[in-house]
């Protein structure tokens, strides 16, 4: 049995947290708190098991629509404002979502593609003005009574259906349910988040993000308050005047954009709350941790899982650290690396990143790839779940994230992993951001190529030479046989819409050639 509602129940017994339950600012002196018992009245017109899609930006509102959602037993379906029409089409045809609450920018790509999503019936614009054919939520709102009966979910009653970022192919529906994120956050929250009543905080994360999720299946149930910023674009001094102006206790942002906070002079700020710093998503290079905890004093705790789980591998607060780990397998997951067959490998051996399934699968879980069991069978082989990821594990349980599958470079036999190399150059003042693909080559069958962003103070500088600096480094810094034999120097690198470097598109890019 699972609670239909994550509401922090000290309250209802009288007993109330020290902060509100959620503040939202804008930066532009506009702000909201509210209650959980304010957060516990707003409720949506749906049916237990209708799915709405929720495209929003940084808004109030997503918060309060994502309780509504789970206290009526609506499905949620969570996307970026960034979707053009077609990704829109596909997602709303896919999931035979039945409402889609938006703002004004995305409104007019609705309208354009509705008549071809017969299960739409409804449209929420969250809005100060109003548009035809749409309902406006501010204003059912204000009229909605606050009395309401919360539905009694059951743990395997659908929760939350998310569009996996797809580096390749089109993206596949992961479906979780009221136990698997409802109650898979609430030890994370506890153990790596460290969260407590006292606490206030800030993922800067996208809504449309699992990690937009993970924060309030994290925050919530451990009382903790919620802090978003609007932050319309991703803005490194606007974040470091917000840690210094608010009490926020607790950070989470992914590495790239720490990588943008450690280009700042951080000794200029000071973090009266600051307490602990947490990083996801994609791996975090030693060199940024490092500048981070020599500028501010404060570890980074990095953390990994996927849309398909909950924290998979954590380094959780009090811990030892091993710089470039990932850390151990996170509770209740049973974390093992193993070969294409299923056979689990010895310490230092690298292989498949894969959680057990059998006999027993844990509660934390998706439930499967909506409408395709071929592919939910294909991430399974024998006792585990396989994740797609390529790590070793030491004799100590730490585990070291190499890369995806399908990134793997095989390069006259040598198996390079694209993290260790990017890892490297990020620790060149020169290189801002790097992708790291293989590229064909007629001696070695494939080689390292480096998609290389560079740093504003050397982009002017000569290119042939600035290669030649950077390929020496690669090798005294890591084996010199993973040494990038290609570099090309560009303006951005491909990503995904929750801003994953898409690694696939340049491969793909150099193997057409």
């Amino acid at each position: 049995y699972v609670r239909g509602n994550i509401i922090h129940n000290s309250q209802e017994a009288g007993h109330r947290p020290p902060n509100p339950a959620f503040w939202w600012v804008d930066g532009m002196g506009a702000e909201v708190k509210w209650s959980f018992e304010e957060l516990g009245g707003g409720v949506c017109g749906l049916q237990p098991g209708d799915r709405m899609m929720l495209v929003l930006p940084r808004l109030p509102e997503w918060w309060l629509v994502s309780v509504a959602c789970m206290r009526t037993g609506a499905v949620m379906i969570p996307g970026v404002s960034q979707l053009t029409e077609k990704d829109l089409k596909y997602r709303l045809q896919a999931s035979r979502a039945k409402s889609i609450i938006t703002s004004d920018s995305l409104a007019p790509r609705v309208d354009a593609i509705s008549a071809d999503c017969p299960s739409l019936q409804t449209k929420l614009l969250v809005s100060d003005s109003s548009r035809p054919g749409w309902m406006n939520f501010r204003e059912l709102l204000r009229e909605a009574s606050t009395e309401h009966d919360c539905v009694r979910t059951k743990a395997q009653d659908p929760l939350a259906i998310y569009f996996t970022s797809g580096t390749t192919g089109a993206p596949k529906m992961v479906e979780h349910s009221q136990a698997s994120y409802g109650l898979g956050f609430v030890a994370s929250g506890r153990q790596w988040v460290a969260l407590t009543e006292s606490d206030i905080f800030w993922n800067t994360t996208d809504t449309a993000w699992v990690k937009a999720a993970w924060t309030l299946f994290s925050a919530w149930p451990n009382g903790s308050c919620i802090f978003v910023h609007e932050l319309p674009r991703v803005d490194a001094k606007v974040i470091l005047k917000t840690l210094s102006r608010l009490p926020i206790t607790t950070l989470c942002c992914v590495p790239t954009l720490f990588r943008l906070l450690v280009q700042e002079d951080l000794t200029r700020y000071q973090f009266q709350s600051l307490r602990h710093c947490l990083t996801g998503g994609e791996a975090l290079n030693p060199d940024v941790r490092e500048k981070w905890k020599s500028q501010t004093g404060l570890e980074l705790h990095e953390g990994y899982g996927q849309s398909e789980t909950v924290v998979i591998c954590a380094n959780p607060k009090g811990t030892k650290i091993k710089s470039g780990s990932m850390g151990k397998a996170s509770p209740p997951y049973d974390v093992q690396i193993v070969d294409d067959e299923g056979n689990i490998l010895p310490p230092g051996a690298e292989g498949n990143v894969a959680v057990r399934v059998r006999p027993d699968r844990p509660f934390c879980f998706f439930n499967c790839y909506l409408d395709n069991p071929e592919k939910t069978a294909a991430s399974e082989q024998g006792d585990f779940y396989i994740t797609g990821d390529r790590a070793r594990m030491d004799k100590d349980g730490y585990f070291w994230f190499m890369g995806r599958n399908d990134d793997v470079i095989n390069s006259a036999s040598y198996r390079i992993g694209p993290v260790e190399v990017e890892s490297a150059l990020a620790e060149h003042p020169a290189v801002l951001e790097s992708a790291v693909v293989s590229s064909p080559d007629p001696i070695r069958g494939e080689v390292v190529k480096a998609f290389i962003v560079l740093s504003p103070a050397y982009s002017s500088h000569d290119p042939e030479e600035l290669t030649r600096e950077l390929q020496e480094h690669v090798k005294r810094v890591t084996a010199p046989y993973k040494y990038p034999r290609k570099v090309a120097f560009v303006s951005e690198l491909p990503k995904t819409v929750s801003g994953k470097i898409q690694r696939s598109k340049l491969r793909s890019q150099e193997w057409k050639k």
